[in-house]
């Protein structure tokens, strides 16, 4: 019942921010549509500790803030690269060992490294093993350097 008020609130939060609509029509019809996504979620039996990850508490909003740092980052040095006049990429596939346990945290681990331009996510199997395709030597080091792969992993503690 916890991981359905917190769904709940997440998604009307989420709603109201992406709204930004006060009206009290508006914001009825907003409860109501949270509240038939819950039910509907609750009927189909899909809250759990994947779908609402509650045990990753505010450490995930900490990490965020670094993601969109390192995404920034990434971008600039990925511009700079595209706007020379000579296109200095060297792609490579490149296998690093994912050190998170969770599936919840290697999925985060795979999309933060996708969501990083430069680097893309190809595959990550059963044994934690992620491949990724880099665009440069500099992003390959990046992603065998591991600083976003400890990150994650930090987050991967269990739950409370």
């Amino acid at each position: 019942m916890f991981r359905s008020i917190a769904l709940f609130c997440i998604l009307f939060a989420i709603w109201l921010l992406w709204s930004g609509m006060f009206k009290p029509l508006l914001i009825g019809l907003g409860l109501v549509s949270c509240v038939l996504v819950v039910f509907l979620a609750r009927r189909m039996e899909t809250i759990d500790k994947e779908s609402v990850p509650l045990h990753l508490g505010w450490s995930i909003v900490t990490y965020w803030g670094w993601l969109l740092k390192e995404i920034v980052i990434s971008s600039l040095h990925l511009s700079r690269i595209i706007l020379s006049p000579k296109l200095a990429i060297s792609p490579r596939m490149l296998r690093v060992q994912a050190l998170p346990r969770g599936q919840v945290t290697r999925v985060i681990l795979g999309n933060s490294i996708t969501l990083t331009p430069g680097t893309l996510t190809t595959d990550i199997d059963d044994h934690g093993m992620i491949t990724v395709h880099a665009l440069t030597a500099q992003t390959a080091e990046g992603v065998a350097g591991g600083e976003m792969n400890r990150r994650v992993a930090a987050l991967d503690k269990p739950e409370a």
